[in-house]
Protein backbone atom coordinates (compact mmCIF):
# COMPACT_ATOMS: atom_id res chain seq x y z
CA UNK A 1 0.00 0.00 0.00
CA UNK A 2 1.36 3.31 -0.83
CA UNK A 3 1.91 5.49 2.31
CA UNK A 4 0.27 9.09 2.38
CA UNK A 5 1.11 10.66 5.72
CA UNK A 6 4.47 9.72 7.84
CA UNK A 7 4.63 10.88 11.52
CA UNK A 8 8.27 10.29 12.92
CA UNK A 9 8.94 11.19 16.11
CA UNK A 10 7.12 13.88 17.31
CA UNK A 11 7.15 15.84 20.52
CA UNK A 12 5.34 18.92 21.57
CA UNK A 13 5.07 21.52 24.85
CA UNK A 14 3.18 24.15 25.30
CA UNK A 15 4.57 27.26 26.89
CA UNK A 16 2.19 28.56 29.50
CA UNK A 17 2.76 32.47 29.71
CA UNK A 18 0.11 33.53 32.12
CA UNK A 19 1.82 30.90 34.28
CA UNK A 20 5.07 32.12 35.07
CA UNK A 21 6.24 30.49 31.48
CA UNK A 22 6.12 26.79 32.63
CA UNK A 23 6.59 24.63 30.05
CA UNK A 24 3.36 21.64 29.92
CA UNK A 25 4.92 18.43 27.53
CA UNK A 26 2.00 16.64 25.71
CA UNK A 27 2.91 14.00 23.34
CA UNK A 28 6.71 13.02 22.65
CA UNK A 29 7.58 10.28 20.37
CA UNK A 30 4.40 10.08 18.24
CA UNK A 31 5.41 7.47 15.31
CA UNK A 32 3.09 5.96 12.98
CA UNK A 33 2.00 6.00 9.59
CA UNK A 34 -1.26 5.61 7.36
CA UNK A 35 -1.90 4.53 3.80
CA UNK A 36 -4.13 5.52 1.30
CA UNK A 37 -7.11 3.70 1.61
CA UNK A 38 -6.76 3.56 5.40
CA UNK A 39 -8.20 4.74 8.38
CA UNK A 40 -6.44 5.44 11.82
CA UNK A 41 -8.03 6.05 14.92
CA UNK A 42 -6.14 7.64 17.68
CA UNK A 43 -7.67 6.50 20.77
CA UNK A 44 -6.73 7.45 24.78
CA UNK A 45 -8.55 9.63 27.38
CA UNK A 46 -8.89 13.10 26.75
CA UNK A 47 -6.34 15.76 27.35
CA UNK A 48 -4.09 12.80 26.08
CA UNK A 49 -3.04 15.09 22.66
CA UNK A 50 -5.03 13.44 20.28
CA UNK A 51 -6.60 16.86 18.95
CA UNK A 52 -3.05 18.39 19.37
CA UNK A 53 -1.22 15.77 17.03
CA UNK A 54 -4.24 16.38 14.14
CA UNK A 55 -3.42 20.20 14.54
CA UNK A 56 0.17 19.73 14.11
CA UNK A 57 -0.27 17.67 10.66
CA UNK A 58 -3.15 20.38 9.69
CA UNK A 59 -0.42 22.72 10.15
CA UNK A 60 -2.04 24.84 12.72
CA UNK A 61 0.31 23.57 15.66
CA UNK A 62 4.14 23.88 15.35
CA UNK A 63 5.61 20.89 17.07
CA UNK A 64 8.75 20.80 18.84
CA UNK A 65 10.60 18.60 17.20
CA UNK A 66 9.93 15.60 14.45
CA UNK A 67 8.48 15.37 10.96
CA UNK A 68 5.25 15.12 9.68
CA UNK A 69 5.87 13.90 6.07
CA UNK A 70 2.99 14.10 3.71
CA UNK A 71 2.80 12.94 -0.12
CA UNK A 72 1.46 15.35 -2.39
CA UNK A 73 1.31 14.22 -5.93
CA UNK A 74 5.01 13.28 -6.29
CA UNK A 75 6.52 15.70 -3.63
CA UNK A 76 7.05 14.74 -0.17
CA UNK A 77 6.58 17.57 2.08
CA UNK A 78 7.09 17.94 5.89
CA UNK A 79 4.68 19.97 7.17
CA UNK A 80 6.53 20.10 10.54
CA UNK A 81 9.13 22.11 8.46
CA UNK A 82 6.83 23.58 5.97
CA UNK A 83 6.30 27.71 5.40
CA UNK A 84 2.83 28.98 5.98
CA UNK A 85 2.28 29.15 2.08
CA UNK A 86 3.17 25.66 1.54
CA UNK A 87 0.64 24.48 4.87
CA UNK A 88 -2.14 26.50 2.92
CA UNK A 89 -1.14 24.90 -0.48
CA UNK A 90 -1.47 21.20 1.10
CA UNK A 91 -5.26 22.68 2.86
CA UNK A 92 -6.26 23.77 -0.81
CA UNK A 93 -5.73 20.20 -2.48
CA UNK A 94 -4.14 17.82 -0.35
CA UNK A 95 -5.45 17.42 3.35
CA UNK A 96 -9.19 17.81 4.65
CA UNK A 97 -10.26 18.80 7.83
CA UNK A 98 -13.38 18.10 9.84
CA UNK A 99 -13.01 20.35 13.03
CA UNK A 100 -15.23 19.37 16.81
CA UNK A 101 -16.47 22.78 16.12
CA UNK A 102 -17.45 24.95 13.14
CA UNK A 103 -15.73 27.81 12.04
CA UNK A 104 -17.50 29.81 9.16
CA UNK A 105 -17.29 33.32 8.08
CA UNK A 106 -20.61 35.03 9.81
CA UNK A 107 -23.64 35.34 7.85
CA UNK A 108 -22.58 33.23 4.91
CA UNK A 109 -25.33 30.83 3.56
CA UNK A 110 -24.74 27.12 4.70
CA UNK A 111 -24.67 26.29 0.81
CA UNK A 112 -21.53 28.45 0.42
CA UNK A 113 -19.50 27.33 3.58
CA UNK A 114 -19.52 24.10 2.23
CA UNK A 115 -19.21 24.74 -1.33
CA UNK A 116 -16.01 27.30 -0.43
CA UNK A 117 -13.39 24.47 -0.12
CA UNK A 118 -13.96 23.45 -3.88
CA UNK A 119 -14.72 26.99 -5.07
CA UNK A 120 -10.97 27.65 -3.31
CA UNK A 121 -9.22 25.10 -5.67
CA UNK A 122 -10.88 26.57 -8.54
CA UNK A 123 -13.67 24.83 -9.17
CA UNK A 124 -16.87 26.79 -10.09
CA UNK A 125 -19.16 28.17 -8.01
CA UNK A 126 -22.54 27.07 -9.68
CA UNK A 127 -20.86 22.87 -9.84
CA UNK A 128 -19.35 23.31 -6.15
CA UNK A 129 -22.90 24.23 -5.19
CA UNK A 130 -24.97 21.87 -6.90
CA UNK A 131 -21.77 19.33 -5.21
CA UNK A 132 -22.60 21.06 -1.52
CA UNK A 133 -26.34 20.50 -2.14
CA UNK A 134 -26.30 16.83 -2.66
CA UNK A 135 -23.99 16.40 0.49
CA UNK A 136 -26.25 18.65 2.55
CA UNK A 137 -29.27 16.17 1.51
CA UNK A 138 -27.49 13.09 2.09
CA UNK A 139 -26.32 14.61 5.43
CA UNK A 140 -30.25 15.72 5.92
CA UNK A 141 -29.67 19.37 6.08
CA UNK A 142 -33.17 20.50 5.06
CA UNK A 143 -33.19 22.46 1.62
CA UNK A 144 -34.82 25.68 3.46
CA UNK A 145 -32.06 25.91 5.46
CA UNK A 146 -29.19 25.83 3.24
CA UNK A 147 -29.28 30.21 2.38
CA UNK A 148 -29.20 30.62 6.25
CA UNK A 149 -25.73 30.55 7.62
CA UNK A 150 -25.23 27.90 10.21
CA UNK A 151 -24.74 30.20 13.37
CA UNK A 152 -28.51 29.69 13.45
CA UNK A 153 -28.96 25.70 13.22
CA UNK A 154 -28.89 23.36 16.64
CA UNK A 155 -25.31 21.71 17.44
CA UNK A 156 -25.97 18.67 15.69
CA UNK A 157 -26.80 20.50 12.60
CA UNK A 158 -23.73 22.73 12.28
CA UNK A 159 -21.59 19.29 12.99
CA UNK A 160 -23.03 18.21 9.88
CA UNK A 161 -22.71 21.31 7.84
CA UNK A 162 -18.84 20.97 9.31
CA UNK A 163 -18.67 17.21 8.35
CA UNK A 164 -20.04 18.41 4.24
CA UNK A 165 -17.53 21.05 4.06
CA UNK A 166 -14.63 18.25 5.05
CA UNK A 167 -15.86 15.92 3.16
CA UNK A 168 -16.64 17.55 -0.08
CA UNK A 169 -13.24 17.79 -1.72
CA UNK A 170 -11.64 15.00 -2.73
CA UNK A 171 -8.45 15.46 -0.91
CA UNK A 172 -6.04 12.80 -0.63
CA UNK A 173 -5.67 13.04 3.56
CA UNK A 174 -8.78 13.36 6.02
CA UNK A 175 -8.20 14.73 9.48
CA UNK A 176 -11.37 13.85 11.76
CA UNK A 177 -12.07 15.39 15.38
CA UNK A 178 -15.37 13.42 16.66
CA UNK A 179 -17.25 13.90 13.85
CA UNK A 180 -20.13 11.81 15.40
CA UNK A 181 -19.94 13.02 18.68
CA UNK A 182 -23.34 15.33 18.19
CA UNK A 183 -25.46 13.27 15.91
CA UNK A 184 -28.27 10.76 16.00
CA UNK A 185 -28.21 7.37 15.06
CA UNK A 186 -29.48 7.84 11.78
CA UNK A 187 -27.01 10.56 10.69
CA UNK A 188 -23.56 9.04 12.45
CA UNK A 189 -24.66 5.91 10.14
CA UNK A 190 -24.21 8.02 7.35
CA UNK A 191 -20.82 9.79 8.62
CA UNK A 192 -19.33 5.76 9.00
CA UNK A 193 -20.84 5.61 5.24
CA UNK A 194 -18.99 8.39 3.99
CA UNK A 195 -15.57 7.38 5.76
CA UNK A 196 -16.28 3.82 3.81
CA UNK A 197 -16.33 5.45 0.11
CA UNK A 198 -13.40 7.96 0.61
CA UNK A 199 -11.72 4.46 1.92
CA UNK A 200 -12.90 2.90 -1.10
CA UNK A 201 -11.51 6.12 -3.67
CA UNK A 202 -7.95 5.86 -1.57
CA UNK A 203 -7.98 8.59 1.13
CA UNK A 204 -5.96 8.45 4.34
CA UNK A 205 -8.03 9.16 7.20
CA UNK A 206 -6.61 10.23 10.60
CA UNK A 207 -9.88 10.16 13.26
CA UNK A 208 -10.43 10.92 16.50
CA UNK A 209 -13.67 8.65 18.22
CA UNK A 210 -14.71 7.69 21.26
CA UNK A 211 -17.80 5.81 20.40
CA UNK A 212 -16.56 2.32 20.52
CA UNK A 213 -18.97 0.88 18.34
CA UNK A 214 -17.90 3.78 15.66
CA UNK A 215 -14.84 2.96 16.01
CA UNK A 216 -14.52 -0.92 15.48
CA UNK A 217 -16.17 -0.30 12.15
CA UNK A 218 -13.92 2.40 10.36
CA UNK A 219 -10.69 1.40 11.78
CA UNK A 220 -8.11 -0.42 10.55
CA UNK A 221 -5.92 0.20 12.86
CA UNK A 222 -6.50 2.40 16.63
CA UNK A 223 -2.83 4.25 18.11
CA UNK A 224 -3.25 4.15 22.12
CA UNK A 225 -2.28 7.55 22.40
CA UNK A 226 -0.95 6.89 25.42
CA UNK A 227 2.09 5.47 24.69
CA UNK A 228 3.22 8.76 24.10
CA UNK A 229 1.96 10.67 26.62
CA UNK A 230 5.03 13.17 28.08
CA UNK A 231 6.66 12.80 30.95
CA UNK A 232 5.79 15.63 33.54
Amino acid sequence: MTLALELVGIGKSFTMHLQGGIRLSVVADVTFAVSRGECVVLAGPSGVGKSSLLKMIFGSYRCDRGRILVQRGAQQIDVAAADPRRILALRRDTIGYVSQFLRAVPRVAAIDVVAEPLVAGGTPRDLARREAAELLRRLNIAGSLWGLPPATFSGGEQQRVNIARGFLPNFPILLLDEPTASLDARNCEVVVDLIAERKRRGAAIVAIVHDEAVRDRIADDVIDMTRFAAAA
